[in-house]
């Protein structure tokens, strides 16, 4: 078909350019036409087509006499043309009314004897326009078709069915003998369309769908496609079944044999991604990838290499035998082929290859696009955490790399693994700052210059020739633009309050910045001299190594925002916790790595490179919490019984009330506002023949102390809980003005249970019967009101506090073994933040001080300090609690007891 002359400019073909939708519609009258002229037709069908996948909106009005003047068409008898009337009957089916009207005209072209394509597509289109009430109609002649002869005819009806599966689930149940035959057919995607169908049809039923796995693993079915579809099905089989089970693996692993490529790779990369799959298991599927990763089609060798490239995160052992053949593909014609084989090697090489692989990697570098470049980069960030012996090799190759000619987001991913390597090895700050010197004094980069000046302004001072750092800081001032001399000022100052015999020569140097012509370089010269000349300013603003924890930051300030009555009164920072430059670092790292695994196709596949980075910074600083905090308190806001609670000040962690192989699981959370506490419970069932519904959470003391100061609020419960969808219930206790009482709970399920049909999840008729379920206790303790919170001196602020503002007694803990034993308990007990690395014990060690930090509930800044001994039974304590708040005081140290 001549679809016109292609416009030069736009790129789009004449036949869319332009294309309007009213004239589109005016050009449909000639459906009216006679004799009908199907060239002409088809070329409009395929514009309305065009508009309708563009998004197009077509008012109902128009959708419905389009689609009565295409009916119209059936009088031809052109085949394309046909089938470009099914298409949209189908597109406008949706849109137009009373499309029940073509129903006939299907219906004889679906049971017509003398065009099997008119057969085929009728049913596809009759399906559409059926809803669940008018199924019973057609239900005999679809059965029919589905064990047609022909394979497209019953390849149709097979596929109409599993769209109609969703509309009336019993009676698609109903063709189950049909669907069985089908799957013995000899056509091939009849045979693929078939099992999937039935699949559906026993979904629920896992006996049933067991029974499906084994019975079509003899061999009997001819479809490569289906073969695919039943490694799935026995994969998820074995997601459900318990850790160390594989009912199925044998299954697997003879599929790896198949005559056919396609199934073979679909069982090697099912057995790659089992739950706690061993290295004996991988084996055999990984002797099966590595013969793809010689095979003459780039299909099979991307695929192979793609997957052997995910398993090399968990078992690089497992994949170490194929990089010999991984080495070969580095020169592979297909870029993305050889850009995995890099990134992999790089996972799975031994230190001793490092010199190797990157000699080959550097001439490679030239015949890739920066997206490929980036792949490459962070695979070289998470090899160097990994051999951080080989740090100088791998910098090298970075800073080369830094100088080529690249774009933005390439440059940025080279100087953040340049980053993480400062972080993680201390040892290569030196020589990485060197690197990084030069490349700004050509950076084209706004944003880099300034994140490396502000790097050069952080580490440069902590090294052994700080000075050096300070004539490319200053070439900044002179030679760049406002935005860079602006973070050259601050840069310079850092090196002024750290390094006190420097802070002449750079006071000499700010000055000079007074009469720059910016006024933020300026101003940030201004304060800076003011601030080099008293310590106490210097340590408050510049050599401070605290900042907000910015999710809790953001949580109050909206909520304040939000909350009118609220705004007489000024903003409280003080409940909002402080945290260290490194926790916030950690947690930042986390967040861009999970940011890379949803960007495009390409970096997705590729975000695995980021997983020894991402593992490294965890392993330096625990996550942050604010995430999970600001998850419930959203889904609380939601809720019109909790809205109104005020700011949540803390979230609990997860604690299980019951076994996770119980038929009830439930965990537990609490949550604290400023003058209630809500007990929040996800619960899942797991029984697939019974309903639970208006479950509620019952709580009573079983403690006195502390339950007069409890009152007993609101319970929201969980109107119906399905099988293995979990369902949030809520229990509310207002607390006596001031107080933070600890108790203990007994805690049960209480709920009307309803049988259900195991397969369908269908709830019998009737009321059911009430139940009640005994779970774990709940207990409300001290760490539920305190927030962890660092301070920035924390010796001057003990001292700022007082030994009047302090309470102090002494214990011996017999239920510990040794001091770190000791250090773990009491952090876990009062809830605080370890300051000054003082969680850290030596081994071995005979006493310790621990000193902590952290935020009560009302906004009061505590802080304790233990001393401790090996001595007697245990090690014994002696707990110091200072506070504005004497209760306060009182009650950290009591909460050790």
């Amino acid at each position: 078909m001549n679809m016109g002359k292609k416009d030069e400019d736009s790129g789009d073909s004449g036949l869319f350019y332009h294309i309007d939708k009213s004239t589109v519609l005016q050009e449909a009258r000639a459906f009216n036409e006679t004799p009908i002229n199907p060239r002409k037709c088809r070329l409009i069908l395929t514009k309305i087509v065009f508009l309708l996948y563009q998004s197009e909106v077509f008012q109902t009005k128009e959708a419905t006499e389009t689609f009565f003047s295409i009916t119209k068409l059936f009088q031809a008898q052109d085949i394309p043309l046909r089938q470009m009337v099914y298409l949209l009957i189908k597109e406008l089916s949706t849109i137009a009314e009373d499309v029940i009207m073509v129903t006939s005209s299907l219906m004889r072209d679906m049971t017509g004897k003398s065009d099997v394509i008119y057969r085929a597509n009728a049913i596809r289109a009759l399906a559409r326009i059926t809803d669940s009430s008018m199924l019973a109609t057609i239900e005999r002649p679809l059965k029919q078709f589905i064990v047609d002869k022909q394979p497209n005819v019953s390849s149709g009806a097979l596929v109409s069915s599993l769209h109609l599966f969703n509309a009336n689930k019993e009676a698609v149940r109903r063709w189950a003998n049909e669907v069985q035959e089908a799957c013995n057919s000899k056509g091939a995607i009849t045979q693929y369309h078939a099992l999937g169908l039935l699949y559906q049809i026993r979904q629920h039923d896992r006996m049933a769908v067991i029974k499906l796995v084994q019975n079509y693993s003899k061999g009997s079915l001819r479809s490569p496609l289906a073969y695919c579809m039943l490694i799935r099905y026995a994969c998820k089989i074995m997601e459900d079944e318990e850790p160390g089970s594989r009912s199925l693996y044998d299954l697997l692993e003879g599929w790896l044999r198949h005559k056919h490529d396609m199934v073979v790779y679909e069982a090697a990369r099912a057995i790659c991604n089992l739950r706690d799959v061993s290295s004996t298991e991988l084996f055999p599927a990984v002797s099966a990838l590595q013969l793809m990763l010689v095979n003459h089609k780039p299909t099979l060798r991307f695929a192979a290499i793609r997957t052997l490239n995910k398993l090399a995160l968990t078992h690089p052992a497992a994949v170490f035998p194929c990089n010999l053949d991984m080495e070969n593909l580095i020169t592979d014609p297909n870029r993305s082929v050889a850009t995995f084989a890099i990134t992999t090697l790089l996972k799975t090489g031994n230190e001793a290859s490092v010199d190797r692989l990157m000699k080959q990697i550097t001439g490679f570098m030239n015949e890739i696009s920066d997206e490929f470049k980036i792949i490459v980069i962070e695979a070289i960030r998470s090899l160097c955490l990994k051999f951080p012996a080989k740090q100088s090799l791998m910098l090298n190759f970075l800073s080369n790399v830094l100088r080529d000619e690249g774009g933005y987001e390439y440059k940025r991913a080279i100087v953040e693994a340049i980053f993480d390597i400062v972080h993680h090895i201390p040892e290569s700050k030196e020589f990485a700052l060197s690197h990084l010197c030069e490349f700004i004094e050509d950076c084209e980069f706004n944003k880099l210059a300034v994140r490396i000046l502000h790097l050069l302004g952080t580490e440069g001072p902590k090294t052994p020739k700080a000075s050096k750092y300070i004539r490319y800081i200053y070439n900044r001032v002179i030679l760049e633009n406002a935005t860079v001399r602006a973070a050259a000022v601050t840069a310079l100052a850092r090196f002024a309050v750290n390094i006190p015999e420097l802070r002449d020569r750079v006071k000499i140097l700010l000055t000079r910045c007074l009469d720059d012509n910016e006024d933020e370089v300026r101003d940030r010269a201004i304060m800076y001299l003011r601030i080099i000349d008293s310590d106490d300013l210097c340590k408050r603003y510049v050599a401070n190594e605290s900042t907000f924890s910015w999710a809790s930051l953001e949580r109050n300030l909206v909520h304040y925002l939000n909350d009118q009555g609220a705004h007489s009164q000024a903003f409280d920072i003080s409940s909002t916790p402080l945290v260290t430059k490194e926790q916030e670092y950690a947690e930042t790292s986390r967040a861009i790595t999970a940011a890379a695994e949803l960007t495009s196709p390409t970096l997705r596949s590729a975000a695995a490179a980021l997983g020894t980075s991402s593992a490294a910074v965890g392993q330096r600083a625990a996550p942050s919490s604010g995430d999970a905090q600001a998850g419930y308190a959203a889904a609380m806001e939601k809720i019109p019984q909790l809205s109104q609670l005020g700011p949540l000040f803390k979230s609990s962690s997860p604690v299980a009330l019951t076994e996770s192989e119980t038929e009830y699981v439930v965990t537990a959370v609490k949550h604290i506002f400023t003058s209630h506490v809500v007990f929040q419970f996800d619960c899942r069932n797991t029984l697939n023949d019974s309903v639970l519904e208006k479950l509620n959470i019952v709580l009573k003391p079983i403690e006195d102390e502390g339950a007069d100061e409890l009152a007993l609020e609101t319970s929201i419960p969980i109107a119906q809980l399905v099988y293995d969808i979990p369902g949030t219930a809520y229990v509310v206790f207002r607390r006596a003005d001031g107080t933070s009482p600890s108790a203990v709970f007994s805690s049960s399920l209480q709920y009307f249970v309803k049988d259900c049909d195991p397969n369908t999840g269908e709830v019998d008729e009737g009321e059911g019967y009430e139940d009640e379920y005994q779970i774990e206790d709940v207990e409300l303790v001290v760490a539920d009101y305190v927030l962890p919170s660092y301070v920035v001196d924390f010796r001057r602020n003990w001292e700022e506090l007082g030994e009047s503002a302090e309470v102090l007694e002494t214990y011996q803990l017999t239920n510990v073994a040794n001091i770190k034993a000791a250090v773990q308990n009491l952090l876990q007990i009062l809830g605080m933040l370890a300051i000054d690395g003082t969680d850290n014990v030596p081994d071995k060690a005979t006493t310790h001080t621990l000193l902590m930090s952290g935020v009560y509930v009302g906004g009061a800044k505590v802080l304790a300090r233990c001393r401790m001994v090996i001595g007697g039974e245990g090690v014994t304590v002696e707990v110091a609690a200072r506070c504005k708040d004497e209760n306060v005081a009182r009650t950290i140290v009591d909460a050790v007891c």
